[in-house]
Order: structure tokens, then C-alpha cells, then sequence
């Protein structure tokens, strides 16, 4: 039995197999998503989701999914399965699900009476194409395939509806046909290792419902365009291997290229192979730049996201020829000193005053990863000062560092910290002022230039920054900590200092340079651990606090709501385990691995092998947003091998 295996009880159970979704991606940018049971709740869901340079790289659905019917004796079973009204199935395949494995593959067996059928999908590594490889294990009597494709060819944040603009044209290719309902898409070619009776039936199946859109507050109804069917015989023993691909193959080629496809993959037999196989999915090369898409289905490339794991995605994985690669990617988005928080067809949001301080960061996870400072002076150190400049005299959104050496930042209607909602034009928590982490991370990023030009033999290059830790050490103190009550400010903006309990703080104890005494770290840490953390992550309000949401549930406004007033995050946890290691150091070393180990329960729950965005803040602490974040992942990674060094 493989390590995500599901039997029978689970996968026929609707309320178990419709919230346990299988993801696979490539390194085109591609991705193949759907439930347990095969039935589609998402609008994001689809077989074949590709991002298209003539639609600005955005993602669209083209192979939303394929029923598949099992035929003897001129008897059809449909194993497939849709969602039309609140409690409607149709058809209802998944009571022929018998077991599922993802170790290498995402692998389903059916059964229908006599007839034992596999199922394994795998995503081409560098183009749009997808595999599909049927194998009869059992048969009686003579069995054939019908294969319906349901088509979308739609982007991926909206929905199709039946139109007469729709094209039920088809081109025959070898062994197969090509679709392309729209002018502008390109064409979708669905082929087979063998002849294929292709038999020309359009038409629209209407109404099917995606629950989690129903209940994120979405319109959830779609229209699906079924252009005909394929038949195909299949003996006992046979695999038959269908390809839906954005370009016509040579089907000849199909049994080698699934092979091929598969060498390499690495099993998901424990709980860390199912990080590192989650980590290299976030992953994507395209025109010579490597990017981190921010977490999926619909997260796509974000600066801030992009820093904070790359250390987990790389570092923690010993791979820091990959990390230098995204962060040499990155600088040549760099704008008057920031970088693009997030990253779209129609420009580039410059709006995160952090994500320029985890780049420096990142740089120093680096660093200290390749022992050579050298090199990493000669590739960083015109961008970390241009940074630094930058912050110092001044950048958009009122970024500047004032007199008292700490970085003041913030406007009305902006949310620039990585707590960022803003629902009906107005920042949740706009945070305006001298914020905790951003001034801990102007602290490092200050102490880490000094030291790199130091070892690199640049002693006199920093001069003007070699008196700014000790200033910025004292105001930090004065400014954010309160004896008395134990722990550091959020924010203070003149005379207003927030005192909400929140885990922005953690960062002050976590970061290589820190500008609190131990003392201070260990009243600040034990609060933290009372009051925010969790088992997935810490906290982003304490629950004593009026405003506090124990719950990210709801329509958009009410979720944005909740998103960062309770809601548990687990990258979070990242930090926390680093400063608890730090002030516990071995004596620690138990408490964080048996924090780690709880995260194993989530490797069958939500996006199987994975980690979710986030976590309600009340137990049992349900997973919610996406349903595989890159710095959930690459943070547990982290801690992992925090975890290794100290063992």
C-alpha cells in the first residue's frame, strides 16, 4: 500500500473525495487539478489548465475533464461524475472507484463487474500536453472505451456558458482529432497510441454546479461544450494512451513519451518527499527566467511569496544553483528600489515595502548556504545598496527611512505589509506607520550588508551605513517594546502605538541580526506561543481580541475579513521554530519536532501532499484558500532542516 493511498470507503464518499484534490503541475507553467472522485468543484479545476502568451500568460481551462464509459456486451458504464443541482450527481462513477495511490502518479482502479480498469495521469515536464494511460487489468469478454472530452477553452477565473459563437469544428489528426472553439485559442488535439473511432455529437451539458465556488460566494454554474466521443477496443493486459495536447504528436511515440514522462519522478512515500515533490511544483521556466508561482490554483507570481520561499524551495532541498537562478530573475524586475509584489498581463504591482527586505534576506539564506561572500558581494551588492538607498531617501508609498533611523511606511486605501486585505477600498489593517517586522528586516538587511562587505574584503564600501545598527538597535527598543506589558508594538504611528497581539513580532526574534537583547526574545516568544501559535502555523490576532476570526469562511468580504484577524498561517511557524531553536537551542530541538510532525495529518486532507494557504484559527484548524502555498511548503522544509543541522 503506498504512502497516499485511499480505499473504496473513502473515495465513494462524496463528503470525504470531493474535499481531497489532486495537483500536478510542470515546469511550463501548466497544471492538471481535480477531486478524489474526479468530480469538478472548482472553476480551476481541469485536465489541461495552461497559461497562453496570446492571452498575457494568463491561465485557461482548455480539457475541463473526460468521461469515461466501460462497454460490454452493449451495456455502458459511465465512470465519470458532475455536480448539476445542490445534491444532483450524474453520472454517478464514482461508485465503481475502488482505490487511489499517488506515489509517483495519480493512479485510480475502477471496477465494473468483471472489468478492473486503471487509471494513471501525468503532466508533460516542459509543454501543454497531458497523458493519460488506461490499462485493463481484468475483462471477461470484449470491452471497448468511450471517452467524451468536456471543453472549456475559457480563463481560469471565469466561467463558459453556452453561446453560438462556439466552433464544433474538428480537424482529423493521427490517430485523433483537433478542437479549437474560439478563434485565438490554440488548437487542442486529442490523440491515441491506436486508432480511435471518433464519432461528431456537439452539444452543451448545462448547469454543472462547482460547490467551492458556491460556497467562496462565486457564480458556480458552468456550461460545458462536449464536441463527441471516442471509442476504442481494449484487451485484458492492454494499456491504451490518450494525449490532450496544445500541439499534434506523433502517436507512435505515446508508450515511450509516458515512460519517459514518469522515469524521473520522484515517489511521495513519506511525509517528506511529499514537501520536496510539492516544492519542485511551484517552479516555472519560460524565456530563460525561473519563477515561483506564489501558491495554487490561482496564485501566480509574487515578490514577496517568491523570497520568503525561496530559501525553503531551494536552500532546504540543497539546491542553490535553482535559487540563485529565481533571485538573478528577480533583480531585473526591480523599480526604484522595490519589486513587484504582484505580477500581471496588464503591469506590475509595486506595492509591498517588504518584499525588497526579504530579497536581502533571501540573498543572505544564500550566502551563508555557498560559504563564498566574494561572489555573492560581486552578483548582490549594487542591488542591496540600491535598495537600502532607496529606503533611506525615500521610494513610492511613503517608504523613508526618517530621522530616527527606522523605516516609516504607508497611504490611505494601501496595505503594503504582507497583511494586505482590503475589502470595499479600505485596508483591514492598514498598518500606517513604523511597522515591527519591516524595521527588524531594515535592522538585518543593514547588519548583513556591513558583514558581506566585510568578509568580501569591502571594509570601506558600507562606511555611511557602519553607525546605522546601533541607532536603529535603540529606536527599535524605545519605539516597539513595553516592559510591563511583555511584547513589541504591530505598529506605531506618532503617538499611537497598536498593541494587538499579532505574530508580525516574531520576525524580531527570528532573523539573523536581531536588534533585542535574549531577555527581551524570551518575553515576546513566550507570549507568541500562549497566545497565536497553533498546530498549523501561528495566529493572526489573538483570540482575546474583540476583533478576532476564528474562522476564513464565507463570501469574499467575509473571508477578507478574517484573513488576517485570527486566521493561522503556516509559514509562519517557520520563524517561530527558528527563534524558539535559537533561545532553546538543543533543549528545543523536541518541542519543535513534535510542532513539525502534526503537519504529516495534512498530507490526506485538502491538496493531498501538500500544504493550504491557510488554517482557521479555531480547531480543528480547517484548511482554507489554496490549497497549495509555496511558502507553507518551503518553510516545513525549512524547519526540517533546521531540525537536521541540530540532530
Amino acid at each position: 500500500m503506498s504512502y497516499l493511498f485511499f480505499d473504496k470507503a473513502k473515495l465513494v464518499n462524496l463528503k470525504h473525495s470531493l474535499n481531497r484534490e489532486v495537483l500536478r503541475t510542470n515546469r511550463a507553467g501548466s497544471y492538471a487539478l481535480t477531486t478524489l472522485a474526479g468530480c469538478n468543484t472548482r472553476k480551476y479545476h481541469g485536465l489541461l489548465v495552461c497559461p497562453l502568451e496570446q492571452f498575457g500568460g494568463t491561465h485557461h481551462v482548455l480539457l475541463s475533464s473526460i468521461d469515461e464509459t466501460i462497454i460490454q456486451h452493449d451495456r455502458s458504464f459511465n465512470i465519470g461524475i458532475h455536480q448539476y443541482n445542490a445534491d444532483h450527481f450524474e453520472p454517478r462513477g464514482h461508485k465503481y472507484l475502488r482505490e487511489f495511490n499517488a506515489d509517483k502518479l495519480p493512479s485510480t482502479i475502477v471496477r465494473v463487474g468483471g472489468v478492473v480498469l486503471s487509471r494513471e495521469r501525468v503532466l508533460a515536464k516542459n509543454q501543454e500536453q497531458i497523458l493519460i494511460k488506461y490499462t485493463l487489468l481484468e475483462a471477461q469478454s470484449d470491452t471497448r472505451l468511450k471517452l467524451q472530452p468536456f471543453l472549456a477553452f475559457r480563463e481560469y477565473h471565469k466561467l463558459s456558458k453556452a453561446n453560438m459563437f462556439v466552433s464544433s469544428k474538428f480537424e482529423e489528426v493521427e490517430n485523433g482529432v483537433k478542437f479549437r472553439l474560439y478563434e485565438g485559442y490554440p488548437w487542442l488535439s486529442i490523440q491515441f497510441n491506436k486508432a480511435a473511432e471518433y464519432v461528431s455529437v456537439p452539444d452543451w451539458y448545462n448547469n454543472i454546479v462547482y460547490q467551492k465556488e458556491m460556497e467562496r460566494g462565486y457564480d458556480y454554474t458552468e456550461d460545458l461544450f462536449v464536441p463527441g466521443y471516442f471509442e476504442i477496443p481494449i484487451k485484458k493486459g492492454e494499456s491504451i494512451i490518450l494525449s490532450a495536447s496544445t500541439k499534434s504528436i506523433n502517436p507512435s511515440g505515446l508508450k515511450q513519451k509516458f515512460r519517459w514522462e514518469t522515469r524521473d519522478r520522484n515517489p511521495r512515500t513519506c511525509f517528506r518527499n511529499c514537501l520536496v515533490n510539492s516544492a519542485k511544483q511551484f517552479f516555472v521556466k519560460n524565456k530563460g527566467q525561473i519563477n515561483i508561482i506564489a501558491g495554487f490554483p490561482w496564485f501566480g507570481v509574487w515578490g514577496r511569496d517568491t523570497f520568503i520561499s525561496l530559501p525553503g524551495l531551494t536552500l532546504a532541498l540543497d539546491n542553490p544553483k535553482k535559487c540563485k537562478a529565481v533571485l538573478d530573475t528577480q533583480l531585473k524586475k526591480m523599480k526604484g528600489g522595490l519589486f513587484p509584489n504582484i505580477e500581471g498581463s496588464e503591469g506590475h504591482a509595486f506595492n509591498s515595502v517588504d518584499a525588497p527586505l526579504w530579497f536581502i534576506w533571501a540573498i543572505q539564506q544564500y550566502a551563508e548556504y555557498v560559504n563564498d561572500p566574494v561572489s555573492v558581494w560581486k552578483s548582490y551588492n549594487k542591488t542591496i545598496s540600491n535598495i537600502l538607498e532607496a529606503y533611506r531617501k525615500g521610494t513610492e508609498f511613503n517608504i523613508k527611512m526618517h530621522d530616527n533611523s527606522l523605516i516609516y511606511a504607508g497611504q490611505e486605501g494601501k496595505a503594503l505589509t504582507w497583511m494586505d486585505a482590503i475589502v470595499n477600498g479600505k485596508a483591514l489593517t492598514p498598518r500606517i506607520g513604523y511597522n515591527v517586522e519591516i524595521n527588524a528586516l531594515w535592522y538585518n538587511a543593514i547588519s548583513f550588508y556591513i558583514e558581506l562587505a566585510g568578509k568580501a574584503g569591502k571594509d570601506k564600501s558600507p562606511d555611511d551605513w557602519k553607525d546605522l545598527p546601533e541607532k536603529i538597535r535603540e529606536n527599535f527598543v524605545n519605539t516597539f517594546w513595553d516592559p510591563e506589558k511583555g511584547y513589541l508594538a504591530d505598529y506605531v504611528n506618532g503617538d499611537y502605538k497598536d498593541w494587538d497581539i499579532r505574530p508580525n513580532q516574531v520576525f524580531a526574534l527570528s532573523l539573523p541580526y536581531s536588534p533585542l537583547e535574549d531577555e527581551i526574545k524570551k518575553s515576546v516568544l513566550d507570549l507568541i506561543e500562549k497566545e497565536l501559535l497553533t498546530t498549523r502555523g501561528l495566529r493572526t490576532l489573538s483570540p482575546a481580541d474583540p476583533k478576532y476570526k476564528g474562522m476564513c469562511v464565507g463570501n469574499q468580504e467575509e473571508r477578507d475579513s478574517a484573513y488576517h484577524q485570527g486566521t493561522a498561517w503556516p509559514w509562519l511557524f517557520g520563524h517561530f521554530a527558528e527563534a524558539y531553536l535559537k533561545l532553546n537551542k538543543q533543549s528545543g530541538v523536541r518541542r519543535i519536532q513534535s510542532l513539525l510532525d502534526v503537519y504529516e495529518e495534512e498530507m490526506e486532507n485538502d491538496g493531498i501532499g501538500s500544504i493550504s494557504e491557510i488554517y482557521d484559527g479555531n480547531p480543528p484548524h480547517h484548511g482554507r484558500g489554496t490549497i497549495s502555498q509555496a511558502w507553507s511548503v518551503a518553510e516545513l522544509l525549512r524547519v526540517m532542516k533546521m531540525l537536521d543541522d541540530f540532530n
